[in-house]
């Protein structure tokens, strides 16, 4: 199919492209109880087709780009209009000029994964039954769960050369657990894996229904006023996006960010820990080809690189890092145990979490949380959090437990002082 989009681009005269071409073969669960109540296979190819067309315009070029997709079962007339009315929208989405990645032809790269040696079959079996290890009681219980057990095979091609080709493979789901002692309440959980992590997934599932249970115990609201707040699990992944965004090439280029490399961006008055950030390459290249390599993003709290694709890079006459998906965090050196000594407000879950990368500010309706005083842990529901991380950045206390995802490595947990809650 590759070959045929070369010959219509050239046949059109489109001398700027790149193709993405991404084969996803998947094998697809769902569950009622412990009842398996579908099964699915999938096998899909797709093509995407970007064009690029040079303008010019007072005070120099610009490039206006445009994708479209295209399938196998286009006749030859098909597949060049596409690519023409694809070619005639870019004139209308002009951007400040800059080059395409430039690259060779390299080796396919596998999947390192050990999902890559089993089938999307026998990978959805096998973290199904680490989903439902700890469903062992009939008051509190896993009610409904989706496993999605997927291998992909992607290609980058481009005018510049660039040709390259890998693997990727995931087991991603969802569950809720249902209890029925007390009031009827039920939560929603989520979970992604890059590897089998069977253990993970199963002390996962353990907190989840312990956490539901103690859901349907809480009654009241914590009391408003300020907290020494933890987070935990993908929260605190999160929380930590704020420095991720906020160094991105389009953040600065478009002044919505100010960052430098060097900048004490953690503060300078740091009373807990210093934070150092990784940004890994979960897979060998980025959709458009550009090689990933894990680099350190932050080191004690300063800002070592800002990152981005080909376009803002280019802007900023900074190296194209490729888009990451994923981060590694060293953990701190303070037990979770230890964290929990002091009076603290720890949320385990949220209506919804978020981050706002443009101010700072953090929030989300509390469905449950544990409310220490110092004597007596109480399980409470209702009310919410807002806090400012660049207030609470400098008292980040992380725990020495980790916590792994297909996005996320570092700690379990974190602690933010004097965090608004809103309450009764």
């Amino acid at each position: 199919m590759i070959d045929r989009i070369k010959k219509a681009l050239e046949a059109e005269k489109i001398a700027t492209w790149a193709v993405n071409e991404t084969r996803s073969e998947s094998a697809e669960v769902f569950f009622v109880k412990k009842n398996m109540d579908l099964k699915r296979r999938t096998d899909l190819t797709d093509w995407s087709v970007s064009v690029y067309r040079t303008m010019e315009a007072e005070g120099g070029k610009l490039l206006g780009s445009s994708s479209v997709p295209v399938y196998p079962g286009m006749e030859d007339a098909e597949l060049r209009q596409a690519l023409r009315e694809a070619y005639f929208a870019a004139s209308f989405a002009g951007n400040r000029y800059y080059d395409l990645i430039e690259g060779q032809r390299e080796p396919h790269e596998p999947s390192g994964s050990a999902f890559a040696r089993m089938s999307c079959e026998e990978a959805a079996r096998v973290m199904g039954s680490a989903l439902f290890a700890s469903d062992t009681e009939d008051g509190v219980f896993v009610n409904s769960a989706e496993i999605f057990a997927i291998k992909r095979s992607c290609r980058v091609v481009n005018s510049r050369g660039v040709d390259v080709s890998w693997d990727a493979c995931e087991v991603r789901g969802e569950y809720v657990v249902q209890c029925v002692e007390g009031r009827d309440v039920e939560t929603y959980h989520s979970f992604a894996y890059g590897e089998p992590d069977t253990e993970e997934l199963r002390r996962d599932v353990e907190k989840s229904l312990r956490e539901t249970r103690d859901r349907a115990a809480a009654s009241e609201p914590p009391k408003a006023g300020t907290y020494r707040v933890i987070l935990s699990g993908d929260h605190v992944e999160e929380l930590l996006s704020y420095y991720v965004a906020r160094s991105g090439a389009g953040m600065v280029y478009q002044h919505y960010s100010d960052y430098k490399p060097g900048d004490p961006v953690q503060g300078t008055d740091i009373t807990g820990d210093r934070l150092t950030v990784e940004l890994v390459g979960v897979e060998p290249f980025d959709s458009e080809g550009i090689r990933l390599t894990d680099r350190t993003l932050m080191e004690n709290g300063s800002l070592k690189l800002l990152h981005g694709g080909a376009r803002f890079a280019s802007y900023l006459g900074i190296e194209p890092t490729g888009t990451y998906r994923a981060i590694r965090v060293p953990t701190g050196s303070t037990p979770l145990e230890e964290l929990k000594r002091e009076p603290y407000l720890q949320p385990v879950t949220f209506s919804d979490f978020q981050m706002d990368p443009m101010s700072g500010h953090f929030a989300g309706e509390i469905r449950l949380a544990y409310l220490f005083d110092g004597s007596t842990v109480t399980p409470v529901t209702g009310g919410s959090i807002n806090g400012n991380l660049m207030e609470a950045q400098k008292t980040m206390r992380f725990s020495k437990e980790r916590y792994v995802s297909s996005t996320y490595t570092g700690p379990c947990a974190v602690s933010l002082e004097n965090v608004p809650v809103a309450g009764k």
